[in-house]
């Protein structure tokens, strides 16, 4: 049996990400874990202000490039696709963490805010994903995969408490978009997971952390909303060499919310 070089297992050393989101919240926890553990990083976000900023702090750590773009439709990922392309030959990890969520009660919801909450989240996914597919492929190997990390939400697994449909309705096409592309791209040695994160402190959740944080740490077994560290650690986890056999999951980061 070989031995297993446990000092070199998390990490990203030479390793090149792209994390779409990268500004804020989620994607930025994201970011920061993949530049601590050695990784030249691009981030991606729609306001290019706020991408630039995010990536001029983040390079305190490392390499971390802003190249802002907006996902949401089939031309912004080929156009993000193809800058990262005029800059690299390779990409070994793709954070499709892109999203976007609207409340509304159901017999006033907008067609606008559907539209705007699919396209972002799942519609941005698959087009981003397959415009990358040549840099993935260029990375990968069976002993080094290409690693792709959809962000989904446990309101893809369970039915939430809040009217926001087309959020969990697309977090639930997010989880089976997965399966679908890990069971297709892993024959191409690249592999694909997703996170289903419960609460984490983000612009998304801002409005329901200030107003029901008790009560949501209450529902948690563990008593507490997530950290950045419980979102980086997963991340480093799939994207480093510890989880190169791991294909198709989907893995809910909740503190056990959803039992």
């Amino acid at each position: 049996m070989d031995a297993i070089d446990v000092s070199s297992l998390f990490s990203l050393k030479g390793k090149t990400a792209l994390v779409t989101g990268g500004s804020r919240g989620i994607g930025e926890m994201i970011a920061r874990g993949f530049l601590e553990s050695g990784a030249k990083v691009y981030i991606s976000a729609r306001k290019v202000q706020a991408c630039e900023e995010a990536a001029q702090e983040l390079s305190k750590i490392g390499p971390c490039i802003a190249i802002p773009a907006d996902v949401s439709t089939a031309d912004g990922a080929k156009q993000l696709a193809a800058r990262i392309a005029a800059l690299e030959s390779k990409l070994d990890v793709l954070v499709n963490n892109a999203g976007a969520s609207w409340g509304a009660p159901m017999t006033e919801y907008p067609e606008s805010g559907w539209d705007k909450v699919m396209d972002t989240n799942v519609k941005g996914i698959f087009y981003l994903t397959a415009e990358m597919l040549k840099l993935l492929e260029n990375a990968a190997s069976a002993a080094a995969p290409a690693r792709v990390i959809n962000i989904g939400s446990i309101n893809g697994l369970r039915v939430p408490g809040m009217p926001n449909y087309a959020y969990s309705a697309s977090k639930a096409a997010v989880h089976q978009l997965t399966a679908h592309l890990a069971k297709e791209l892993g024959r191409k040695n690249i592999t694909v997971n997703a996170i289903a994160p419960g609460p984490f402190e983000s612009k998304m959740t801002e409005w329901m952390l200030s107003n029901m944080r008790a009560e949501i740490e209450k529902s948690c077994p563990l008593g507490r909303i997530g950290s950045p560290s419980d979102m980086a650690g997963l991340a480093i986890f799939l994207a480093s060499r510890a989880g190169a056999y791991v294909n198709g999951a989907v893995i809910p980061l909740d503190g056990g919310i959803i039992l």
